[in-house]
């Protein structure tokens, strides 16, 4: 289902979402995807952010908080009308889309040993992001095509959700968008 962020649906209802239909994103777009978000506040940021840059952002649910949260439009601002999110009711409808969509999962992760700056992203790339409080399980580790992590050289545990989302999609559109 790709809803705006006023809870207003665009495509069919979570639970009969068609796993055949990729996620509305530009022609050779990558797509934010969050996994069980804990923050309204970040995840309003990443789809404010999904709007200027022209990313689709897909949320896998469940989610921390009411998708029609204050804290939610106040961090997307204006901006979440103009968002394309794409809702999964849980993991496994967002496996079954993507892998029927073809598309490359590249998890974020401060496990990793590469850096997502030495990383070539590809047209269709699913950047995931775990959730804040605890990244993702690793089984989804398992399945992530690519893992990557933003290096830390100040010592610090994790950067913040949104600004570790900002930092990735700069990089993707550098190398696919922007000529880099």
């Amino acid at each position: 289902m790709t809803t705006d962020c006023e809870g207003n649906e665009t495509k069919a209802d979570p639970a009969t979402t068609d796993p055949s239909s990729p996620a509305p994103t530009a022609t050779g777009s990558v797509s934010l995807a969050l996994y069980q978000p804990d923050i309204a506040g970040n995840t309003g940021t990443i789809l404010r952010l999904g709007a200027c840059l022209g990313l689709a952002v897909e949320i896998v649910e469940p989610v921390g908080f009411d998708l029609s949260d204050r804290a939610l439009k106040r961090a997307g601002m204006d901006y979440l009308a103009m968002s394309r999110l794409v809702r999964h009711v849980d993991f496994s409808a967002f496996e079954a889309t993507r892998r029927a969509a073809g598309r490359r999962l590249v998890l974020f992760t401060t496990k990793a040993a590469a850096r997502y700056t030495d990383f070539a992203f590809q047209a269709g790339d699913i950047l995931l992001f775990g959730r804040e409080s605890a990244g993702v399980p690793d089984g989804i580790h398992e399945l992530a095509d690519a893992a990557v992590t933003i290096p830390m050289d100040g010592g610090g545990r994790s950067l913040n959700l949104a600004v570790a989302a900002g930092m990735a999609a700069g990089e993707a559109l550098r190398q696919l968008r922007w000529g880099g």
